[in-house]
């Protein structure tokens, strides 16, 4: 054993005390911070609760809904085509695909998280369900719209 003088030690451990402090500081990397939310799926009561900021300055592609028949709410929007979801700056954050789709029985088509299997494997997974609950929400799995020929996969309750 190397002994040093008092001094000395104390720098050592003021000098290794710092260095502990700031690697238990560090940011987290990997899959330890939650990956940005969407607007659309996001849980509502209510129109009026979905995508904030935008819905007031009307510049959204199509009326909003919230789809009171996915439990807890889903906020979308009416569309066309795929291209009127996205179609905003600040409507899609976490810049994942979404797709325009029927809902059910509603006659409607919707904006939707897509988790058709190009844009799943885009992301970089495999499993289009693990996809839906790592960037929709943990209670949602990869299903069909339903509403007839135009189906789509979607992550929605």
């Amino acid at each position: 054993m190397v002994r040093m003088p008092i001094s000395s030690r104390a720098r050592f451990g003021v000098v290794f005390a710092s260095g502990l402090f700031a690697l238990a500081h560090l940011p987290a990397c990997g899959d330890d911070d939650p990956p940005p939310a969407e607007n659309v799926g996001t849980a509502c009561a209510s129109a009026a609760e979905c995508y904030p900021g935008l819905q007031e300055a009307g510049t959204l592609k199509g009326a909003v809904q919230c789809l009171t028949r996915v439990p807890n709410g889903y906020c979308t929007h009416l569309c066309q085509a795929d291209t009127d979801c996205c179609a905003v700056a600040g409507e899609c954050p976490g810049g994942r695909a979404q797709v325009c789709g029927p809902f059910e029985s509603t006659g409607q088509q919707m904006c939707f998280l897509s988790c058709e299997a190009a844009d799943v494997s885009r992301a970089g997974e495999t499993d289009p369900n693990v996809y839906c609950q790592k960037y929709a929400n943990a209670a949602f799995n990869c299903r069909s719209t339903g509403g007839g020929a135009k189906n789509r996969k979607v992550c929605v309750q």
